[in-house]
């Protein structure tokens, strides 16, 4: 799968925006196999990206070059407008991080885990119980995370990734297993810390979850950057096409020539590009004023470049 999903007029990796993340051209190899090939994007400050694609397509090597913990075979990582490996114990308090399925010793109670990190990294205990209130977790605090749910250790380790108040901020697949009122409680505090100025990246499968709540999409595939652009910019780089529908529809096609062009299935199809248009026709020429437009979910984008992407490489082979 070695082909890339252009999505042109966007170029995020040269704008003179305060950029948290920028990586250039990275690489990683093990022996043979090759985790990661050539992958640039950068993440600005107070913005979530979201890191998509299959098992094994690089997300978490990404995430671990970021944080410092493996070095890249090839190309530049800056965290904070520093080079990665240079200021790597200076980064250690300005980033945060959830792996996926966070584990801290059962015998400990919560605040006995977040007071331990909060002396690993310089952070006062008043941060500490301050925290504990503003998750949720007080009548729990001092019982042992033996007894927390899923949901109370995702929030006490989200807690625990916060506390140094991070400038970059980064989640494994932070939602899985958890009920919708605990995922979205998650979310809300992200969108805080993103208000705040904290840039986020959000590795994640649970893509309808993370829609409305990220800014962009890095979207790999076999170690390989495969589309990078907002929902909006994705939409129009896959072959989908956007619905729109009202009452009366179909009587205004039998006499709307322009109309009929676009009428499918019982619905009019247009590509992203030509809802402006679409809707202004609708508008001014048919006096139509209440109807529903559908866009692509995250999730059909995703399989439908994930599909171009496999067709293309078939077809190189």
């Amino acid at each position: 799968m070695n082909a890339a999903i252009q999505i042109h007029g966007v170029n995020h990796e040269n704008t003179m925006s305060e950029l948290a993340i920028q990586l250039t051209e990275v690489s990683l190899k093990y022996n043979d196999f090759t985790a990661l090939d050539g992958v640039s994007f950068d993440v600005e400050a107070g913005q979530t990206l979201a890191l998509l694609g299959h098992n094994g397509a690089g997300k978490s090597s990404l995430i671990k070059i970021i944080l410092g913990l493996i070095l890249p075979t090839r190309g530049s990582v800056n965290i904070l407008g520093q080079n990665a490996q240079a200021s790597q114990a200076s980064n250690s308090v300005c980033l945060g991080y959830l792996p996926e399925d966070a584990s801290f010793y059962d015998k400990l109670t919560g605040y006995e885990v977040l007071r331990y990190f909060a002396a690993l990294k310089g952070v006062s205990q008043q941060r500490v119980v301050s925290l504990i209130e503003e998750f949720g977790l007080e009548y729990a605090q001092h019982r042992q995370l033996k007894t927390y749910s899923k949901g109370m250790k995702q929030r006490l380790g989200v807690a625990q990734a916060i506390l140094s108040e991070p400038k970059v901020l980064l989640l494994d697949e932070p939602t899985v297993g958890l009920d919708p009122q605990a995922s979205q409680f998650l979310y809300g505090k992200i969108n805080q810390l993103k208000q705040a100025g904290c840039a986020v990246v959000i590795s994640t499968h649970e893509l309808s979850l993370a829609e409305s709540h990220l800014d962009r999409a890095l979207i790999m595939a076999k170690g390989k950057r495969l589309a990078l652009g907002s929902c909006a910019e994705l939409r129009s780089a896959c072959t989908l096409k956007t619905s729109i529908d009202f009452s009366e529809l179909s009587e205004r096609v039998k006499s709307n020539a322009y109309l009929q062009k676009f009428y499918q299935d019982g619905l009019l199809q247009i590509a992203a590009s030509q809802k402006s248009e679409m809707v202004q026709h609708l508008v001014t020429q048919c006096q139509v004023f209440d109807f529903e437009i559908k866009e692509p979910r995250l999730e059909d984008i995703y399989h439908d470049l994930m599909g171009q992407a496999l067709r293309s490489s078939v077809e190189q082979s």
